[in-house]
């Protein structure tokens, strides 16, 4: 156990940067047994800051020095101190030029920070501070520097070498090595500094930019996958033309390159002009990636591009501010997700996400605001708050300017800080300023941490003609937050008469053409509204399209969500509706013996869903989606996940036999005809067809067995394979689901990104993935302790999908976790932190289950050397 608790680091502590970068010259020798660094940078004191003296300090982490020059000349070793993560100098002028030579051991560098090997290559992640693992450097965001950089490489081993910017020179060096200099006409923070190094394919294309200007696009992946680029490359080529159309936004460069990498911690990085990428997030075709791959391919790569200006030419002055670029961003490209496919189920999947696991993070013990006030570690702050929540508050602006004002707001903010290192107040000043709104209390969504709460009451006064609704805010209390204060709150609403007909929502009863949807804006702890000219009591349609991040709770009965499943005219609520129902009748039946009867109108709802073609199918899909059992641990006040699993898998079950007939017909509806397409309808069609043989496999029916072999083995595509495989391995068919497993890895074991696939539909399977089989997938072959995307599909899965196996009333899966982050914090802490995740609400769960979790947090404590990664994550869970 480590006694030593690591530095806290606070926004309220902030201080300009002593000293200013103007330029860093870099030249890396790169060879087998590791790598040379040399870093020439030019400085100069910084005349915002107030510290006194000439002492400089430098970031570094794991280097080994080999010289210091001031100026051109060398400094004796007593000129200089380096410990603690620090090089000082404790004397250096105004101006100068600091000349520094590092080693380093990419080869041996399992944190995948800095420089590092990837299957035989040198790459870079930098982002939050892997930078200071390369050279000593001042490595915070908000010191913006040009960068100009040479590689040396062997160029048999490593033929190609890539930097930042545009390159500039190249040439050949003695005993076969050679260079290439590279130049980045923009200042940039450190994090976002990139290199590449191996023998790489490349895929070229060029981009016509709406100024006429040719841009070069070229991909570097290893030759085996040399056939998986296309989709990536259109995508990059889509998501260009749009942010030129809809923000006004032009790439910069000559040059654009994307690398696919297979070790990464991270999804991708948008590294100036060379984004990196893990290769599960680039990489797709046909026969090797899901539908939802290549809707999640097209949606990362459009955010990593969109970056190019939200997050690289305006940046982040400091970490606390992280999701200025990254809330922002994410908002971005769900806007074009949402363009290129269906907008209401992606704010179905975008509102999914954030109910079931970032309101779980909110309500966790390492809840924080959207802009933290204070962290141990960086790394441990690239949570579902920061991205999925900040997406939201950006959403939340839009939603009360509007698009245009937006639009207005966005070029602004652009224009005012182009090339500067910026805050959160900064872009909502920007988005003020350019609407005339006052979002001062709108800002508390970025101080407050917690989901608010809304409770809903109604009266309807039938003698004037009066719908009230009566809604109260809370914010609940979080780990260092109390008695917080009302939040600015886009509440959009609808009523809709027993027809089903939308009602004009008039504020006063001479208001004429009133709209059928209204944005109320809550601002206080309590606030009425009124609606004229409502003669019948209305049912509410509330929150619509998800319109604010927050809980509603209304106590709407059965009858009315079957209503509103079957009337609504916004997409999200309709589908929301048949989740509450769903979940009203999941929650009657938890902890009740299997006699309890059933509700009878919850099997009419998903047959008028299975029989009605003329809805859209894509919304269909979603609402045939039973809620997860991730959410509905979420719901409950002291989870016992053992009987919610056994009361959902009683709907389920009772669903699957009593449609049988509507299944099979749907399955055969949807039956793919022509050649595989990515479009919205063709998707929503396998989505439906595979649901379908999911179910009627779960019942045990023979002739859906029939039909999923014959998918499986005939099947042109990874959806309908992996869809026929996953219904097998969640089969009672024994025989059948071993033999098709076997089929499928042996057909695609030389493909990494699908034996992901393959382990990550056992593990996340009751029926197959219980302990000593997840032990015995780590000891498989293609199993690769030193590869986060293994260790996800394999432990990830296990323990954040399959509930029931990992919650085992016997604490054998706390325990087994436990023993996964001890072992990994060793070699990669930012993994090992991310894992214990499900381990951190034992406090959510009942007391049996939340005592075992708690002793498996405490033996993670406990391990001698902890990093700080995973003590803060361990720490503030344990905190009473």
């Amino acid at each position: 156990m480590r006694t030593d608790q690591p530095q806290t680091i606070y926004l309220s502590e902030y201080q300009v940067p002593a000293y200013l970068v103007d330029q860093i010259d870099l030249r890396f020798e790169l060879f087998e047994d590791g790598a040379r660094v040399h870093s020439t940078l030019t400085m100069r004191r910084n005349p915002e800051s107030g510290a006194p003296g000439q002492r400089l300090e430098l970031d570094g982490d794991s280097l080994i020095l080999e010289s210091v020059a001031l100026d051109g000349q060398t400094l004796i070793p007593d000129a200089y101190e380096e410990a603690d993560g620090k090089l000082v100098i404790a004397d250096v002028p105004g101006q100068f030029e600091l000349s520094v030579v590092t080693w380093i051991e990419p080869q041996n560098n399992t944190r995948l920070e800095g420089l590092y090997k990837s299957s035989g290559m040198f790459c870079t992640q930098c982002e939050a501070e892997g930078f200071r693992c390369i050279t000593y450097y001042p490595d915070r965001p908000d010191v913006m520097a040009r960068f100009r950089t040479r590689i040396e490489a062997d160029r048999q081993s490593y033929p190609v070498l890539l930097s930042n910017g545009n390159p500039v020179e190249q040439g050949e060096l003695e005993n076969g090595r050679h260079f290439v200099t590279w130049e980045d006409p923009f200042p940039k923070p450190a994090y976002l500094f990139a290199l590449v190094a191996g023998d790489l394919t490349e895929k070229r294309d060029s981009f016509t930019t709406c100024s006429g200007r040719e841009i070069d696009l070229r991909m570097y992946v290893e030759p085996r996958n040399a056939e998986k680029c296309d989709f990536a490359m259109d995508a990059l080529k889509r998501s260009m033309r749009w942010d030129e159309e809809v923000y006004g936004r032009e790439y910069d460069l000559d040059i654009f390159m994307i690398v696919a990498v297979d070790d990464f911690n991270m999804g991708a990085m948008e590294n100036k002009g060379l984004n990196i990428f893990n290769s599960s997030c680039v990489l797709a075709s046909q026969d090797t990636a899901t539908d939802a791959t290549f809707q999640r391919i097209e949606a990362i790569v459009a955010h990593e591009y969109f970056h190019n200006w939200s997050g690289n030419r305006v940046t982040c002055r400091d970490w606390f501010q992280l999701s200025l670029k990254e809330g922002f961003t994410v908002f971005r490209d769900a806007q074009f997700s949402a363009d290129v496919g269906s907008p209401t189920v992606k704010r179905i999947e975008d509102a999914t996400l954030l109910r079931t696991a970032q309101f779980a993070e909110d309500a966790g013990p390492m809840a924080h605001p959207v802009r933290p006030a204070s962290y141990m570690e960086i790394a441990n702050f690239y949570t579902l708050t920061i991205y999925e929540k900040g997406e939201e508050v950006v959403r939340m602006i839009h939603n009360l300017l509007g698009p245009e004002l937006f639009r207005k707001g966005s070029d602004l903010y652009f224009e005012r800080h182009d090339g500067q290192a910026v805050t959160t107040d900064d872009f909502v000043k920007a988005m003020e300023d350019a609407s005339g709104r006052d979002l001062s209390q709108f800002r508390l969504w970025y101080e407050q941490a917690g989901t608010p709460v809304l409770t809903v009451e109604d009266e309807h006064d039938a003698e004037q003609g009066i719908y009230r609704l009566i809604i109260r805010q809370t914010v609940p209390d979080t780990p260092g937050q109390t008695n917080k204060k009302p939040q600015h709150i886009p509440f959009a609403v609808g009523l809709l008469d027993e027809h089903g007909q939308v009602l004009p929502l008039a504020l006063t009863a001479d208001e004429h053409n009133a709209p059928t949807e209204r944005v109320l804006e809550i601002t206080g702890a309590e606030q009425v509204f009124e609606f004229h000219g409502i003669e019948e009591p209305p049912v509410p349609s509330l929150l619509r399209d998800f319109s604010a991040p927050v809980r509603v709770r209304y106590p709407y009965t059965r009858e009315q969500l079957l209503f509103l499943m079957s009337h609504d005219t916004d997409g999200f609520n309709r589908w929301d509706a048949g989740q509450k129902l769903a979940i009203d009748v999941i929650e009657s039946l938890v902890g009740e013996d299997d006699g309890k009867e059933i509700d009878p109108r919850l099997v009419g709802a998903y047959r008028t869903l299975l029989n009605d073609t003329s809805l859209d199918q894509a919304l269909v899909a979603k609402m045939l989606q039973l809620p997860s059992e991730n959410y509905l641990v979420e719901l409950a006040d002291e989870a016992d996940v053992p009987s919610i699993h056994h009361a959902r898998e009683r709907v389920l079950q009772h669903l699957a036999v009593s449609l049988r007939e509507e299944l099979l017909a749907c399955y055969q509806r949807h039956q793919q005809a022509g050649d595989y397409q990515l479009t919205p309808e063709a998707i929503a069609g396998r989505s439906l067809r595979n649901t379908a043989l999911g179910w009627l496999l779960h019942i045990g029916d023979v002739e859906a067995l029939a039909l999923a072999r014959s998918q499986f083995e005939q099947a042109d595509n990874m959806t309908d394979r992996l869809g026929a495989l996953r219904a097998l391995v969640n089969s009672g068919f024994d025989k059948e689901r071993t033999e098709a497993l076997d089929a499928f890895y042996e057909r695609f074991q030389n493909d990494p990104q699908v034996v992901e696939m393959w382990f990550s539909v056992q593990a996340a399977s009751f029926k197959m993935g219980q302990l000593p089989h997840i032990r015995h997938l780590l000891e498989h072959d293609a199993f690769d302790w030193k590869n986060p995307n293994k260790v996800r599909s394999v432990v990830g899965a296990f323990a954040g999908q399959n509930l029931p196996a990992f919650h085992n009333p016997d604490g054998s899966g706390y325990g087994f976790l436990a023993d996964v982050v001890r072992r990994l914090d060793d070699s990669n802490p930012q993994i090992a932190a991310r894992l214990v995740t499900p381990l951190t609400r034992w406090k959510k769960f009942a007391p049996a289950y939340g005592r075992q979790m708690r002793t498996a947090l405490e033996s993670i404590r406990d391990k001698k050397g902890l990093s700080k990664d995973v003590y803060e994550v361990v720490y503030k869970s344990l905190a009473d």
